[in-house]
């Protein structure tokens, strides 16, 4: 059995029902400058309880394809937003 792949990031956008953008930030080493950069990507996730609000930080696992660009659930929610 494969390890189920975790991410975790912010909430951006409640996008319609039971889904939430998440922006997951990595920082890496440029290869010409030697600098690190951040880099981003946006996933979408499912939210089956439309438990989490913008600006949480969630942990969301890997999962079978719910739709077709929807392949991670919400595993927790880490801390919420301020408001």
């Amino acid at each position: 059995m494969a390890l189920k792949r975790e991410i975790s990031g912010t909430v951006v956008k409640k996008a319609g029902n039971k889904t939430i953008t998440v922006l997951v930030e990595r920082k890496v080493v440029h290869p010409r400058y030697h600098k690190i950069v951040k880099r981003f990507k946006k996933y979408l996730v499912h939210d089956e309880n439309n438990s989490a609000n913008i600006n949480d930080k969630v942990v969301a696992i890997e999962c079978r394809p719910l739709s077709k660009t929807k392949s991670f659930r919400l595993k927790e929610i880490i801390s919420t937003g301020v408001k």
